[in-house]
C-alpha cells in the first residue's frame, strides 16, 4: 500500500493491490506454522511455470496478465486498486466475457468442491473492474486450480450480473474506507507537525554538517557511509533529517535497522524525544518472536497457543482500536495489547507495521530472505522507504549468514529414516540426494571446491515436492525438530540457489564430528544486499567503527563511488590516553606461561595507576582463563564474563559498575561478546579498556575460503578475512570507554602487532596520539595522564 501525490495537483492517492485488498478484508482463521510458510520456493517456482503453461494453451481470445486499475474518488483523496488478471477471455464480440484466475496448489484439485474464498474474491474484483470499464451487464469468473505435482486441472465457473458484483465490490471498498481515512489523516497530521519540528539540542561540533549530509543523501536518493565516533550524536543526527525529509515528501516510511537491543533502545528514545517536541508520527518497535512470545515454549499453532487460535478472526477490529491509542508502540505496550485482545504480540506488531511511519527493527526484517517484511518488500519494487542502518559493521557477517546455507549428509539419512513411516516417495527422493552427497564425499579429503551443484539441486527439488505432498496427505502433521530444521535448510538451499553468482563459493568439508557438509557460502554479500537497498529511496550506513571504509564499501553495496564522511567528534582528545604494548603478543607461537604472566602483570600495573572500573577484553575464554591464573587480585575486585549468560546474568554483571567501592573493579570479557559493544558505562563507571591481542578470527576452513576469494578478487585475502574483522572487534571493545564528552579514560592495546602499518592504517583519528610502552614503562607512561585530571 502506498500514498502518492498526483502529478498535476496536491490530491493524494492511496494505491493498493487487489490481492492485498481482499486478503486484508476477508482473512480469517488461525496462525499455524507447523509446516512453515505455505509460499515455499518450490510452490512459487512451480506456480509460475504452471501459470505460463496454462496461459500458452488458451486460444487467441485469451489475454494473459491483463492490467486492471480502478480509482474511487473520495472527498480529500483517491483510492486506487490495481492488479493483473491471469487471463481475460474476450474476443471483442462476446456478450459475456470471462475473467480467469489461475492458482497452482498441492491439494487434490479434483476433490475440491468450492474455491478458496480469497481466491474467488480476487477474481471477482477483477471481473467488476473489467465489466465497469467495458460496460458489460454480465460477466463470468473462472477459477482454474492446477495441482503442481500431477498438473491435474479443475475449473469452476461462476456467473455474475454487474449489479451483483458492484454491490459486493463497493461494500468492500466502504469497509476499507475507515483504514484509508486513518492513513490520510495520519499523514496530513504528520507532515504538518514536521514543518515546525526543531532539532531538540544545541548542535555539537560537526553534528549539523552530519545531519545535512544525511538530508542531502535522501534528497538525491543516494547511499551514504558515515564513520561516526562516539560522542558525535549520530542517532539524532540521522533520525532528525530523515524525519524532515519525510515531511517534505522525499520519503514515506523510515526503517531504523540495527543488530543490538541497546541501539534499538537509543533509537526508540530518540523518536520519543521528537514526539515530545511535537512530532505526530506513528513509531513501532518490532521485537523478535522468541523474545516477545508469551508462552514458556513457543508453539505457533491453534492447538497449543490461544493467541494463535482465531488470530485472523480478531485482528482487524483489534488493530483499528489499538492504532487510535498512541503514537509510540513499544514492546511493553504491544505485549499489553496482545494480552488484552488475546493476539500473538509478534504477529500483532507485524500487522501494525503497515500503518506506521517509523519502524525500529533488526536487520532481518529488511535483508533476510526468510524473514523480511513481505508486506513492504515482496514485489521487489522501490517504495518510499528510507533505511537508516546503525552499527552497520555487524551487517557483513550477518548478511553472510542470511545468504548462505549448509546441508549435512547425515541429516539426510536421519530424515530418510523418519520418512520411511510416512512417505515412500519422500524416502526415495532423500535416498537419491544421499547418493549424490556420498559421491561428493568420496572426492573430499578435507576441502572440496564444487563447480556446481545442479544435480543436487534437482534432487532437492524432488525432496521439496515430496514434502509438499506429505503435508497434503497428513494435514495435521507436526515435523519433529530435526526433520523441521532439515526441511527449512533444504528449502533455503533451493531458494538461495536462484541467486548464485561470482559472490558465492560452493564447497564441501567435514565438521568436528566428521559429518559431511555442502556449503553454499556467500563470501561477498554486496549483490544480495544491493537488491534489498534498491527497494529504498535512500540508505544511510553508519557506525563508530566503519574503518577502513573501502572494506565496507566493497562488501555492503554495489554502488560505485558512494558518499562517505568521517563525522567530527566533540570529544577532547586530551581526555583519552591510548597505549600500545610493544613487548607482548597473543600470537599462537607466543602463548606460553611467561606470556600469560606478562599480560597479567600489564593489567595489574595499569589498574594500579588509577582507582576505578576497568574492562579487559580477550580473544577467547581460554586465553582469558590462562591469564587469570597469574592475577593476584590483591587490590581490586575481579569479575568475569561466563559462557551462555542469561539476560539476568548480564544485568547483574553490569550492575557491578554502578557500585561505590574502595578498590578498583577489573572485569574480564571476550572481544566480540555481549559486553564488547552496545553498552553505555559513562563517566566514572568505566575509566579503562585493556585490549589483549588483535581480535583476529580463529583459523578455519571457512576463513580459508574467504582468504582465497579475497586474494583472487582484491589481492588482500588476509586483510579481508582476518585483520579487518579482528580490528573491528578491537575498536568496538575500546569504544566502551569514551561514551560522552565528559568522559575521561584510557585504552591499552596490548600486542606488538598494533605497531604494524596494516593495523595502524585502521586506527580511528582519535587514536592518532597513541604512545608506545613496555611492561617496564607502562606505569610511568600512564600516571602523568591521570595526574593531569587530579
Amino acid at each position: 500500500m502506498a500514498i502518492e501525490q498526483e502529478n498535476n495537483r496536491k490530491r493524494p492517492q492511496i494505491r493498493l493491490s487487489v490481492r492485498n485488498f481482499v486478503e486484508f478484508l476477508l482473512r480469517e482463521g488461525d496462525i499455524d506454522d507447523r509446516r512453515g510458510s505455505k509460499d515455499s520456493v518450490t510452490a512459487m517456482q512451480e506456480g509460475s511455470r504452471i501459470h505460463r503453461k496454462i496461459q500458452r494453451k488458451m486460444g487467441s481470445s485469451y489475454q494473459s496478465e491483463y492490467p486492471l486499475k480502478y480509482v474511487m474518488t473520495y472527498e480529500t483523496y483517491d483510492f486506487a486498486l490495481e492488479g493483473r488478471a491471469d487471463g481475460i477471455i474476450d474476443d471483442g464480440e462476446m456478450e459475456i466475457p470471462m475473467v480467469d484466475e489461475i492458482k497452482g496448489i498441492y491439494q487434490d484439485v479434483l476433490a475440491m468442491e468450492d474455491p478458496i474464498p480469497v481466491h474467488l474474491a480476487q477474481a471477482k474484483c477483477y471481473a467488476y473492474i473489467y465489466a465497469a470499464q467495458n460496460h458489460f451487464q454480465k460477466i463470468d469468473v473462472q477459477m482454474t486450480y492446477c495441482n503442481l505435482d500431477t498438473e491435474e486441472i479443475q475449473r469452476m465457473v461462476f456467473h455474475y450480473s454487474f449489479e451483483e458484483l458492484e454491490n459486493w465490490f463497493l461494500g468492500l471498498c466502504q469497509e476499507y474506507k475507515k483504514w484509508a481515512d486513518f492513513q490520510i489523516q495520519s499523514r496530513e497530521e504528520r507532515n504538518l507537525s514536521i514543518k515546525d519540528l526543531k532539532f531538540p539540542f544545541a548542535y555539537r561540533k560537526g553534528q549539523k554538517k552530519l545531519a545535512g549530509a544525511v538530508y542531502e543523501t535522501i534528497r538525491q536518493k543516494e547511499l551514504l557511509y558515515i564513520q561516526a565516533p562516539t560522542g558525535s550524536g549520530k542517532t539524532i543526527a540521522t533520525i532528525y533529517p530523515a524525519v524532515k525529509a519525510v515531511g517534505e515528501e522525499l520519503g514515506e516510511k523510515i526503517f531504523y535497522l540495527t543488530a543490538k537491543t541497546i541501539t534499538r533502545t537509543v533509537a526508540k528514545d530518540t523518536f520519543a524525544l521528537l514526539l515530545e517536541n511535537g512530532l505526530k508520527s506513528h513509531v513501532l518497535e518490532i521485537t523478535a518472536k522468541d523474545r516477545i512470545c508469551p508462552l514458556e515454549e513457543r508453539a505457533c499453532n491453534p492447538e497449543q497457543c490461544p493467541y494463535a487460535k482465531g488470530f485472523f478472526d480478531r485482528i482487524n477490529d483489534a488493530l483499528f482500536e489499538i492504532l487510535q491509542e498512541r503514537q509510540l508502540f513499544t514492546r511493553e505496550f504491544i505485549e499489553e495489547m496482545g494480552e488484552k485482545y488475546q493476539l500473538c504480540p509478534f504477529e500483532l506488531s507485524l500487522e501494525m507495521a503497515t500503518w506506521m511511519d517509523d519502524i525500529i527493527c533488526d536487520y532481518n526484517y529488511v535483508f533476510d530472505p526468510n524473514v523480511y517484511l513481505k508486506r513492504f518488500f515482496a514485489e521487489g519494487t522501490r517504495g518510499g522507504y528510507i533505511f537508516l542502518v546503525d552499527e552497520v559493521h555487524n551487517l557483513v557477517d550477518r548478511a553472510r549468514e542470511m545468504y548462505s546455507e549448509t546441508l549435512v549428509k547425515e541429516d539426510v539419512l536421519k530424515v530418510k529414516k523418519w520418512a520411511k513411516n510416512y512417505s515412500k516417495r519422500l524416502e526415495k527422493a532423500l535416498e537419491k540426494t544421499n547418493r549424490i552427497l556420498l559421491q561428493m564425499k568420496k572426492e573430499c579429503e578435507r576441502l572440496l571446491y564444487l563447480q556446481d551443484v545442479d544435480e543436487l539441486l534437482f534432487s532437492l527439488l524432488n525432496v521439496g515436492n515430496a514434502f509438499e505432498k506429505l503435508f497434503e496427505d497428513h494435514p495435521g502433521l507436526v515435523l519433529p525438530d530435526e526433520e523441521r530444521d532439515f526441511y527449512f535448510a533444504m528449502r533455503n538451499f533451493l531458494n538461495l540457489s536462484e541467486g548464485l553468482d561470482e559472490n558465492y563459493k560452493l564447497y564441501a568439508d567435514y565438521d568436528q564430528e566428521q559429518n559431511f557438509r555442502v556449503h553454499m557460502f556467500c563470501v561477498n554479500p554486496r549483490a544480495r544486499l544491493q537488491q534489498c537497498l534498491n527497494r529504498a529511496e535512500a540508505t544511510v550506513f553508519f557506525s563508530a567503527t566503519l574503518l577502513p571504509i573501502q572494506y565496507y564499501q566493497r562488501l555492503l553495496a554495489e554502488k560505485d563511488n558512494p558518499y562517505a564522511i568521517y563525522a567530527e567528534s566533540s570529544f577532547d582528545p586530551k581526555k583519552q590516553q591510548v597505549l600500545i604494548g610493544s613487548d607482548v603478543s597473543s600470537k599462537y607461537k607466543r602463548r606460553t606461561n611467561s606470556e600469560y604472566k606478562k599480560y597479567a602483570d600489564y593489567i595489574e600495573k595499569i589498574v594500579s595507576c588509577k582507582k576505578g572500573n576497568y574492562m579487559v577484553f580477550f580473544p577467547s575464554y581460554q586465553f582469558m582463563d590462562r591469564v587469570q591464573e597469574y592475577m593476584n587480585c590483591k587490590n581490586y575486585i575481579l569479575i568475569k564474563q561466563q559462557r551462555n549468560m542469561t539476560e539476568a546474568d548480564r544485568d547483574a554483571f553490569l550492575m557491578e559498575f554502578e557500585k561505590e567501592r574502595e578498590e578498583s573493579l577489573v572485569s574480564l570479557c571476550v572481544m566480540g561478546g555481549i559486553f564488547a559493544e552496545g553498552i553505555d558505562l559513562t563517566e566514572d563507571r568505566l575509566i579503562g579498556a585493556i585490549i589483549v591481542g588483535t581480535g583476529l578470527p580463529q583459523v578455519s576452513i571457512e576463513k580459508e575460503v574467504l582468504q582465497n576469494y579475497f586474494d583472487d578478487t582484491f589481492g588482500e585475502g588476509f586483510l579481508y578475512a582476518f585483520l579487518y574483522p579482528g580490528m573491528n572487534k578491537v575498536m568496538q571493545s575500546a569504544g566502551r570507554v569514551i561514551r560522552t564528552v565528559d568522559d575521561v579514560g584510557m585504552i591499552a592495546l596490548l600486542d606488538d602487532r598494533f605497531l604494524n602499518r596494516d593495523y595502524t592504517n585502521t586506527f580511528p583519528l582519535e587514536w592518532k596520539g597513541a604512545q608506545v610502552c613496555s611492561l617496564d614503562t607502562v606505569e610511568q607512561t600512564l600516571r602523568p595522564f591521570w595526574e593531569s585530571f587530579t
